[in-house]
């Protein structure tokens, strides 16, 4: 039995790398991290003129119309003194106002 060279088959490097880079393309985007179900709410409540109550994580309460919002806070018109900016980081949660 003659053993003699055996050489070991290898693809080229190139060849891997092309193969990886097409591989990279069929794969899925990560989703979104935003949903625009918070952007649609504010946009609702501000074109209705939806009385709400913001409770913040103090414990107080802010009653009022939203007059706009952005990313970091919200603007809150009220009938017993002027207009709050309030940040979104300060409020625990905030639901309609049934009461007025």
């Amino acid at each position: 039995m003659e053993t003699g060279n055996r050489r070991m088959l290898r693809p080229h490097m190139d060849d891997l790398k092309e193969k990886m880079d097409k591989s990279r393309i069929l794969k899925k985007p990560a989703p979104s991290d935003q949903t625009n179900a918070e952007n649609f709410y504010y946009v609702k409540q501000i074109q209705s003129k939806t009385p709400m109550v913001l409770v913040l994580k103090g414990g107080a309460s802010v009653h009022g119309v939203i007059e706009w919002y952005d990313r970091d806070c919200i603007r809150i018109a009220r009938d017993e003194g002027a207009s709050l900016l309030v940040y979104k980081s300060n409020i625990a949660y905030m639901y309609k106002d049934e009461g007025s």
